[in-house]
């Protein structure tokens, strides 16, 4: 299986923390995405932004790119598509298996955190929904998700002030609190978890905020949340 390095505190100063690389990484075993979980991005996708049941797609494990806090990783442009899209997103791990999970226990099956980019094909992807077929070509091609490592939940505070944004080249492009989200974290797990069961390794991309568009060869990326460590990158040329 492919794997997530996971960080720890190498201080004990909460209010400027440094992180180092612990002994265990996190196995990949599924990535699983929400749909529109924030009010204002269905709105700009041209949806309806009333509270409905969530929906679910997946990337594979292995289209994973680790953007690490001291380098600034590549992400090739993907063939096939002149519209890609970035679409920041809060990550989840799972920490053990569980079947029907309660609101009131999801938060014991999330390990920690991690933030990532949803690469998106959107041409693919309006052509897709058009015909009413998958989404896979649009959501699931090669290093699809560029994450940073994980933090355990318990060395690290995620509230609903804590704002994600992404910026292209310095300029910000997306930017929200969590609260802004349509389902909970703790609702995200238990909606999920009456679909599939889950298992210790998997992550879950909980949704992206207004605010997505196009990125191009040369375009440098960032996205921060709290205190997670920082995810950059750079869009490389095609792979020939």
């Amino acid at each position: 299986r492919p794997t997530v390095p996971i960080f720890t505190r190498a201080t004990k100063d909460a209010s400027a923390p440094s992180w180092t690389a612990a002994s265990s990484e996190f196995p990949i075993r599924r990535i699983y995405c929400v749909g529109r979980n924030y009010r204002e991005h269905a709105i700009e996708m041209g949806h309806n932004p009333d509270r409905e049941l969530p929906f679910f797609f997946q990337k594979p494990a292995d289209s994973v790119v680790l953007c690490y806090p001291s380098s600034i990783s590549t992400v090739p442009y993907p063939l096939a598509t002149s519209s890609l899209h970035h679409e920041a997103e809060l990550i989840i791990a799972i920490a053990k298996d569980g079947r029907k999970i309660s609101t009131d226990t999801a938060m014991d099956y999330i390990y920690g955190y991690s933030l990532g980019c949803d690469l998106t094909r959107r041409d693919l992807q309006a052509e897709a929904k058009k015909m009413g077929r998958p989404w896979s070509s649009a959501k699931g091609f090669d290093s699809s998700c560029p994450l940073t490592p994980i933090i355990p939940k318990e060395e690290i505070e995620i509230g609903d002030d804590t704002q994600i944004q992404l910026e292209v080249n310095g300029t910000i492009r997306q930017s929200s609190p969590l609260s802004k989200m349509i389902y909970s974290l703790p609702e995200i797990v238990s909606h999920l978890s009456e679909l599939f069961t889950l298992q210790k390794g998997d992550l879950i991309m909980t949704g992206t905020p207004a605010g997505v568009s196009e990125l191009k060869v040369g375009d440098d990326v960032s996205i921060t949340c709290g205190q997670l460590l920082p995810c950059k990158f750079v869009v490389g040329p095609p792979n020939s």
